[in-house]
């Protein structure tokens, strides 16, 4: 089978396409023919050694897939050959075939295409669990959304609506407060390209407090992290909720003594660890979450597709930060 593969450390061009045994399937597993698999920032940072797993190389970079399967492995009940499903493989899924927990594994709908199954599970899964799992957002809140015309951006700003709240939008440019609005943001704001000086800083805290209104911002949603993070705390209210989901724009300092004043929450949201360690919760959170896809009121946006051999520059161009909604790779 064909496999892009990182086989030293370093960014997107040093991927290597390449032919590799079909993987074995152990107990407990099945094989998954894979059809699409979408691009997300951990996969930036995996080939760079910068994420906190660090599988051993050469691997492919990949970690959200949708396919047939294949083979089924011993021990494996519930599964047949030819059925169509996504998953989270952590990495593996630039390849024409991947080896997969069968645990790990969802039906995908017959009505939709493999490359919007590819889109869901990361960005929809982690926002649910940030948003009522750590947020604790309630009808009527205001949620305020970073980065917002990305993968996890998007799918904050429709979950949101779908619970209620009254979300604003914060995007890079114009193109992105048009993604933000269709998605269902009540409000958009066009901040500029970090880094910011003192006055930048303030400048951009001041918008933000202007729409979080008197009260300020109920759940402040950050995937981005760097110099956007203070501006967007000095907004939030009373007891309020900012969700720490990543780092795209750097690891951010905040200045404590504003947590005091507002008597709020800085919380961190790791999705992964979350699955692993209630999966119960996490099925209900996917179940929830095929409601509301099946209802219309999720819709994963596929905007770029790339075939296997330009898996680099899907990767490349989620490293730029140039995406919007999600990028997928067609195998």
């Amino acid at each position: 089978m064909k496999a892009l593969l990182s086989r030293v450390p370093g960014g997107p061009d040093l991927l290597e396409l390449s032919e590799v045994p079909d993987p074995p399937v152990a107990a407990g597993q099945v094989l998954v023919a894979v059809k699409a698999c979408a691009i997300n920032y951990p996969d930036v940072l995996i080939i760079e050694d910068k994420y906190q797993f660090k599988p051993p190389r050469p691997f492919a970079p990949g970690g959200e897939i949708a396919g047939v399967i294949e083979a089924i492995g011993e021990d494996v009940t519930g599964w047949q050959v030819g059925d169509r499903v996504i998953g989270m493989v952590g990495h593996g899924g630039l390849a024409e075939k991947v080896a997969v927990e069968a645990g790990r594994l969802y039906r995908l709908p017959p009505e939709r295409d493999f490359a919007e199954g590819a889109a869901l599970l990361l960005t929809y899964a982690t926002t649910i669990h940030a948003l009522l799992d750590r947020g604790r957002l309630a009808a009527g809140q205001r949620l305020l959304v970073l980065g917002a015309a990305g993968g996890v951006g998007l799918a904050a700003i429709e979950l949101g609506k779908a619970f209620g709240a009254q979300v604003v939008a914060a995007v890079s440019s114009d193109e992105k407060a048009v993604a933000a609005s269709a998605a269902g943001a009540d409000e958009t704001i066009v901040y500029g390209r970090a880094p910011f000086d003192k006055d930048q800083s303030k400048a951009l805290a001041d918008r933000f407090k202007a729409a979080g209104g008197k009260a300020g911002f109920d759940v402040i949603y950050d995937p981005v992290g760097g110099d956007y993070a203070e501006p967007a705390l000095r907004s939030i209210g009373w007891e309020g909720r900012y969700l720490v989901v990543g780092f795209p724009a750097g690891i951010p300092k905040l200045p404590l003594n504003l947590t005091l004043l507002k008597s709020c929450d800085v919380c961190g949201v790791f999705w992964g660890a979350f699955a692993a360690r209630d999966p119960a919760a996490n099925a209900a959170h996917i179940d929830r979450l095929f409601a509301l896809w099946a209802e219309g009121a999720i819709a994963p946006r596929v905007t770029a597709r790339f075939p296997l051999a330009r898996g680099g520059e899907a990767i490349a161009t989620m490293a730029a930060r140039g995406a919007i909604g999600k990028l997928v790779v067609t195998v």
